[in-house]
């Protein structure tokens, strides 16, 4: 399940330096991510800029101010308190309802949760990358595994909303130890997940790696094969996925040196969940010549694929010589059904749940 957007509280952005941070990853590319975002002292008039700007439609939801980039809790406390500080009045006008970071699992000691909790910070990201310890090492992260239980858990029991972002294909990667990097953080309950593939940025340590033929990206296909299996096993377990890929920037298109770049990969991943549905139809009403599907009317691209790739495997994988796609307003969203000489038959994507491991 990728969240609902209209229970999303509208964010406003704080794009911090990369300065803080206590490793470079090999995957990081400082160029590529650095934003060099506002200094404290003028931090309350860009949130009040910001403000301004909400659209009336959006003005009802709730706000959240957001420190991005970097690790915000590895910076000095005061750095951290100057900056939580200057939303206090706009927490205080209630202007604001609360404020989100993003950080590294090793930097949440138990006082820095105590700043965080006094200065109204309800999400805290964190950059977990993968629960496979030789994955982090080969990834020069830092931090291990187990730090990354810690951390969830202790802000779990002090009621911080809780999100992690996850990598896919880093070196000593593998599909399986994505599936279980998932299989540990599910008992552990975060509120969302971000999940994007690794990308080889212009600068970073791993484009040498790439360029010496010591590091192989994933291609596209399977890292929509990955996520497509994640997805399903995450919503499985009821784990709301925040996003999926990158957010598409200038920055990162001018840093991209190769990996499985897609500026609209969730829509990929949706797709190649709907050729299994299809395809699961087919092969339970053993449809050969011709086959007519019926759809949700605001899933017609997803279910075609892009440039209607599904229906072209679909006529190639079982021998059809006709398929013919339509929307109907009656069948639910996340269904498919196949009409047949003498009934129709329907699935959900939550049928695809029983493959899962």
């Amino acid at each position: 399940m990728v969240q609902n957007s209209s229970m999303k509280p509208v964010i406003i952005p704080v794009f911090l330096s990369y300065a803080e941070c206590r490793h470079q990853c090999l995957f990081c590319s400082l160029k590529a991510t650095a934003a060099g975002g506002p200094e404290p002292a003028s931090l309350r008039g860009f949130v009040e800029t910001s403000l301004q700007q909400i659209p009336s439609r959006h003005r009802g939801r709730q706000k959240q101010v957001a420190f991005y980039g970097g690790s915000f809790t590895a910076m000095d406390q005061e750095d951290q308190i100057a900056y939580l500080s200057e939303v206090q009045p706009f927490l205080a006008a209630g202007r604001i309802d609360s404020i989100r970071i993003s950080t590294r699992p090793d930097a949440l000691s138990e006082e820095i949760l105590s700043i965080l909790e006094d200065y109204g910070v309800r999400t805290v990201e964190i950059g977990v990358q993968s629960m496979i310890d030789d994955v982090l090492i080969l990834s020069n992260r830092g931090h291990s595994a187990a730090d990354a239980v810690s951390a969830i858990t202790r802000l779990k029991q002090r009621n911080f909303e809780v999100g992690i972002q996850l990598m896919i294909g880093l070196p000593g990667d593998s599909l399986e130890r994505f599936l279980r990097t998932l299989d540990l953080l599910v008992p552990l309950r975060p509120d969302f997940l971000r999940i994007h593939p690794t990308l080889v940025l212009r600068g970073a340590p791993l484009e040498t790696l790439w360029r010496s033929g010591q590091y192989s990206p994933l291609s596209l296909d399977e890292a929509v094969q990955w996520l497509k299996r994640g997805l399903l096993v995450l919503e499985k377990a009821s784990v709301p996925v925040a996003r999926i890929g990158l957010q598409a920037s200038r920055e990162l298109e001018a840093h991209l040196v190769a990996g499985p770049y897609h500026p609209s990969l969730n829509q990929l991943v949706r797709s190649a969940i709907a050729l299994d549905m299809a395809s699961r139809l087919l092969h339970l009403c053993g449809e050969k010549s011709h086959a007519r599907f019926f759809c949700h009317p605001k899933e017609m691209s997803t279910v075609r694929g892009q440039r209607n790739i599904n229906l072209l495997k679909l006529k190639d994988r079982f021998h059809i010589n006709d398929i013919f796609l339509s929307a109907r307003e009656d069948v639910p969203r996340e269904c498919l059904v196949l009409q047949t000489s003498d009934r129709e038959h329907a699935t959900h994507r939550r049928d695809l749940y029983d493959g899962l491991h």
